[in-house]
């Protein structure tokens, strides 16, 4: 490391404990994720304190409410959601013009604190113990979010002029729709690489997989469950939720097939399932059900999503295995199953040779805290601008994402120190620094 580089470090190692304090203020505004027509809560709040400490030390700051029409016609995005009370931000810090651009992208949203009553401590309220933050968002992730905002103050204060322009970006919605990171990009929003400051656990995360949400819904024939039945054909009862379990069996078995097929293996991804999350069925306890209706997360590989991210031929596959254990049952294959599909979240995955990807794993070697070349099971935002941005983008974040969406849930402080390290060095290097 250059005499900068270390000065750089030894800032932010120096001033741990504001960093700390910063993550703390982000974990006390409530961004519960929301469900489409919930009011705003604390977002625009959250997004004015950062843009105010961003444009504090030289950032040119743009915060937007998106209209609905932004992120119309996006598979990601609920049709009509909008975004009063929920803005989008953008921190731009110019560099020389002769350097490359880098996105750094979080979001603000955290999901359900419920059930509260088994916190140990109040959500929203950050605490520090035995050397963790704990609070509602403190590794998924605004503990990433404090840690890149921090390497960005970082360096405006200490005077480094990047090369290329260095780019804060933090959106609302990623728990819920990915609706910020499609809004921003509409707004115009995008570099030439970005990370994503998911908690990594220090691994540079370079795939994602893709995810469906269906909604099979069997039709039965209700009659009453205490009295002996006729043969459908004539007239008698059909229980729905028995024939959705013949449904359910075909799509176990296709998930099974899945899990050997050569285009269902990634060497940084577990490989794609489908798993079975709510099931409703049933009108009254001593009637045989009229329907049933079983919901899906399927999770795909990129290699079986299009050319975009989205997993068209993986709807085909699941409706035409579904279809294929309607024919061999009478009943279903006169009342075929429907299929509703939500929202499609795409499937994302960069070289490991990319040099942003080489870039991150030095900075954080340098940093102390080395990681490999990995990828995430589940999805982030930089798959929205790796697709529709042509924004490149990795994943590096502070802790590891198990302790997302639990109870208690931590970041440690040396992580949160060690990100923003990181970050920091990156930045600098993949930009340049004079």
């Amino acid at each position: 490391m250059n005499s900068l580089e270390e000065r750089v470090l030894a800032e932010i190692e120096a001033r741990s404990d504001d960093l700390v304090a910063l993550a703390g203020d982000l974990i006390r505004f409530d961004t519960t994720a929301r469900e489409p027509d919930d009011p705003p809560r604390d977002e625009a709040a959250l997004q004015r304190y950062l843009g105010d400490r961003l444009g504090t030390v030289g950032a040119e700051i743009d915060i937007w409410e998106p209209a609905p029409e932004d992120v119309a016609g996006s598979r990601l995005v609920p049709p009509g959601l909008a975004f009063e009370g929920r803005p989008q931000l953008v921190a731009r810090f110019p560099g020389t013009g002769t350097g490359r651009s880098l996105l750094l992208n979080g979001h603000i949203d955290a999901v359900s604190v419920e059930p509260r009553e088994r916190w140990t401590s109040d959500p929203h309220t950050p605490v520090v113990r035995d050397g963790r933050l704990y609070g509602r968002g403190a590794v998924d992730m605004k503990g990433g979010v404090a840690a890149m905002t921090f390497a960005a103050e970082t360096l405006a204060r200490l005077g480094v002029r990047l090369d290329g322009d260095l780019l804060v970006n933090t959106v609302t919605d990623e728990e819920s729709t990915g609706a910020g990171g499609v809004a921003s990009v509409a707004h115009g929003v995008g570099a030439d690489v970005g990370i994503v400051t998911e908690p990594s656990g220090f691994d540079v995360w370079v795939a994602c997989r893709g995810s469906l949400m269906p909604t099979i819904t069997v039709a039965g024939r209700p009659g009453h469950a205490g009295l002996p039945q006729p043969h459908w054909r004539e007239g008698g009862a059909v229980n729905a939720i028995e024939k959705a379990a013949l449904v359910q069996e075909a799509l176990r078995r296709l998930e099974e097939e899945w899990q050997t097929r050569a285009d269902n293996q990634h060497p940084y991804l577990a490989p794609g399932e489908i798993v079975p999350t709510l099931v409703a069925g049933g009108e009254w306890i001593v009637s045989y059900p009229a329907s049933c209706s079983i919901s899906y997360h399927v999770a795909y590989l990129p290699a079986q999503a299009d050319e975009a991210g989205w997993g068209n031929a993986v709807e085909r596959e699941l409706e035409e295995q579904v279809a294929r254990a309607a024919l061999a049952d009478p009943w279903l294959a006169e009342n075929p199953p429907q299929i509703a599909w939500a929202t499609d979240v795409p499937a994302a995955e960069i070289s490991p040779d990319e040099p942003i990807v080489q870039t991150m794993l030095a900075a954080t070697h340098d940093a102390s805290r080395p990681g490999q070349v990995a990828g995430m099971n589940s999805w982030h935002d930089g798959a929205t601008y790796t697709h529709l941005a042509g924004t490149p983008c990795i994943c590096f974040g502070p802790g590891p994402i198990e302790a997302a969406h639990t109870v208690d849930e931590w970041v440690a402080v040396r992580d949160l120190v060690d990100c923003a390290r990181a970050v920091a060095l990156a930045a600098m290097r993949f930009c340049g620094s004079g």
